[in-house]
Parts: C-alpha cells; sequence; structure tokens
C-alpha cells in the first residue's frame, strides 16, 4: 500500500471538496458549505491527510460525520459543537482516539473529521468508510451493520441554543438502534448534527473502508479547478480518468423534493427535446430511467452538473428550469466500503425510493 503525508493547503482543499462534491452523486452536502469548514479548519491548525500505513494497526480510530438533511434551513453545526462532540465521544466510549475517518466523500463531508484533526492534531486518515456518499449510517459502517456482536458508541451534537434547537446526545448499543436515535437528533437539532461514532482499529479498514478514496477526491477536484466554467472540458478531462456517460443534457422540468425523517427524498425529470429521463434521490441520486428502463443504480454515480459551467448540483440545490448533463459512472471506478455490499441496505433503499435495487446491484 502506498504510503504518503498530504499537507492540506487553501488551493488542496477545494480540490477536495470539488472532488468529493462530484463524488457525493448528488448528496453529501454543498460545495459552499465544504469550502466553509475546510477553511475554517485550517486557521485552526495545520492538517495532514495520512495514508492508512501512516497508522499503527491497533489504533482506536473513530468516524466523523455530518448526518441530516442538505436541504434543511435550521441545520446548524459549529467549532464547538466539534468539541462538545469529541468531550462526549471519550467520555461515553472511555477510549483514546488514535485517528479519525470521514464517513464518505461529498461537497461537506468530504471535510468530516477535518476541525477535529486540526484542533487535536488527531491524525486524518484517508480510509473513510465509503468513497462515495450514501444515505444512512449503517451504510457508512464499514460492514459493522452485519457484525451482530458489535456495538455502537455515537456522539451527536448541532442545532442553534437561542432557537431552542440545541440537542446534544451519547448512545451505546446495537448499531442500527443508535444510528435511529442520532437521525433523530438531527431531525429535533433542526436538521442537521456532527457525529463521531463506531470506533474501529486501524487494521480493520484496510478491508472494510475505502483506503485512498480522499487522494482520489482530490485529483478529480484538480480536474474541476482545470476546467473551471467549461462542461464540456471538465467532462473530456474525467473521461481519461473514469468510464463517464451522459444519460441526457437537458432541462429540468420537474423537481419534487420533501424532508421525511430527516432525509431529502424525491425525483427529477430532465428533457432534450422528446427524449426524457427521471431521476430519483434518497439524499444521493439514486436510479435514472428512460422509458422505465434502468440506465444506472446505486451505488453507480449519478451526477449532474451545470450544462455550461460544469457546476456540481446536488439533490438539494437542483431545481425546474436548470440547464444541466445527467452522466453516470460504473461502480467499479469507485472506492466502496464493505457497507456498499449489505443486501440489506438496499433493501431499505428501496421501500423509500419505491423502485428495485437490489437486483441490478446483486443480481438476486
Amino acid at each position: 500500500m502506498e504510503s504518503y503525508r498530504i499537507k492540506v493547503t487553501p488551493e488542496l482543499a477545494k480540490a477536495a471538496v470539488l472532488g468529493g462534491a462530484f463524488l457525493g452523486g448528488g448528496g453529501g452536502g454543498s460545495v459552499d458549505t465544504g469550502l466553509a469548514t475546510a477553511l475554517e479548519a485550517l486557521e485552526l491548525g495545520e492538517i495532514n491527510i495520512v495514508s492508512l500505513d501512516c497508522v499503527p494497526e491497533d489504533a482506536n480510530v473513530v468516524t466523523a460525520s455530518a448526518v441530516g438533511s442538505p436541504a434543511s434551513q435550521e441545520g446548524y453545526v459549529t467549532v464547538e459543537h466539534c468539541e462538545r462532540a469529541l468531550e462526549l465521544y471519550k467520555g461515553f466510549s472511555h477510549q483514546s482516539i488514535g485517528g479519525v475517518i470521514t464517513n464518505e466523500n461529498g461537497g461537506h463531508s468530504t471535510t468530516n473529521g477535518w476541525v477535529l484533526s486540526a484542533i487535536t492534531g488527531i491524525p486524518l486518515i484517508d480510509a473513510p468508510c465509503n468513497g462515495r456518499a450514501h444515505p444512512t449510517g449503517r451504510m457508512g459502517s464499514m460492514g459493522l451493520s452485519m457484525e451482530p456482536a458489535y456495538k455502537s458508541c455515537q456522539a451527536a451534537v448541532g442545532g442553534k441554543e437561542e432557537t431552542g434547537k440545541y440537542t446534544e446526545m451519547a448512545v451505546y448499543g446495537r448499531l442500527e438502534a443508535a444510528s435511529v436515535l442520532v437521525r433523530r437528533a438531527a431531525v429535533e437539532a433542526g436538521g442537521l448534527v456532527t457525529v463521531l461514532r463506531n470506533s474501529v482499529k486501524a487494521g480493520y479498514l484496510r478491508q472494510n473502508a475505502a483506503p485512498g478514496a480522499l487522494k482520489q477526491a482530490i485529483e478529480i477536484g484538480k480536474i474541476f479547478l482545470e476546467n473551471e466554467g467549461s462542461c464540456r472540458a471538465i467532462l473530456d478531462a474525467l473521461s481519461k480518468h473514469m468510464d463517464i456517460e451522459v444519460a441526457i443534457a437537458g432541462t429540468v422540468n420537474h423537481c419534487a423534493l420533501e424532508i421525511r425523517d430527516g432525509f431529502d427524498v424525491g425525483k427529477i425529470n430532465i428533457t432534450d427535446g422528446a427524449q426524457q429521463v427521471e431521476a430519483s434521490f434518497w439524499n444521493e441520486y439514486m436510479t435514472i430511467e428512460r422509458n422505465g428502463d434502468r440506465l444506472a443504480s446505486f451505488p453507480d454515480l449519478i451526477a449532474a452538473l451545470d450544462r455550461n459551467t460544469g457546476e456540481i448540483k446536488t439533490s438539494a440545490c437542483i431545481g425546474e428550469g436548470d440547464a444541466v448533463v445527467l452522466l453516470k459512472v460504473p461502480k467499479k471506478f469507485l472506492k466502496l466500503g464493505r457497507g456498499m455490499y449489505d443486501q440489506e441496505l438496499f433493501e431499505e433503499v428501496e421501500k423509500i425510493i419505491d423502485k428495485p435495487l437490489v437486483r441490478y446491484h446483486f443480481g438476486v
């Protein structure tokens, strides 16, 4: 495994956020929020992204995450919230922390753990739970949801005191139950909480996380920076790194979004003359269909870009009248964690979006 240590600069942070937003596949938070978080973290201290082999195999590594609805208008998380989450987690778990990883790539979520690393010096490890964004905490649990004996410790903090939304909690128990309670805390906090959860030994990450996914985000982000303002140039450059297929280049003529139990759920229709496709989403874009035929299925990467500038359009910000390119990247080009191979979690998605996924991913 390649050994590296990457010192984060403002320019590199921007690349990481842009690449993370693309790999977010419609979810993972906004570029603006991610950039603000990254720059705030850099003001607090030095940040180095280190490869997995820079950390002892037996070090306790904790996952940093943001849980909630990207479309929520009341979501509120600060540096103080991150500090409090760390305090709660350490007090509740009685564990030292030897490293931190993000739960996924996304415009905001790529920067999960950066503030914590900057203020404490805890190593920021390039082994996210998943190399793309995903809707549920269990999908980002690196297969721990398939380990019956595993008990999850999670600490969550978010919301404003002045609006009465401030919420903090720590929970220990079955991973599924703990994740449900944290999602509920996000709702009570106005739509967003910062979370520390699921300590594992660094050695567990090798086969179960997505080592190198932050580095991949940085490489993709550099493409967006080098070709800024031109969707065509961005797509041409991306196609040299992965298999990209444009499903449609057209106009959004219908967009339906509702916030349901702390998630953004809905669908968009995009037309180009007589041609039309429908994309469903549950935070992330889940499917693309044309005339009932499936063109792409999560965890394939589905992304929407502004047709002219190449700006990344998440499910929370896309709207009717937008001129977009909807594209897909097969899952084999992504760095996926073990949570993407748990069939039960895809059955959960099917119930939310009311579309089949299991047979497209597992062939059953």
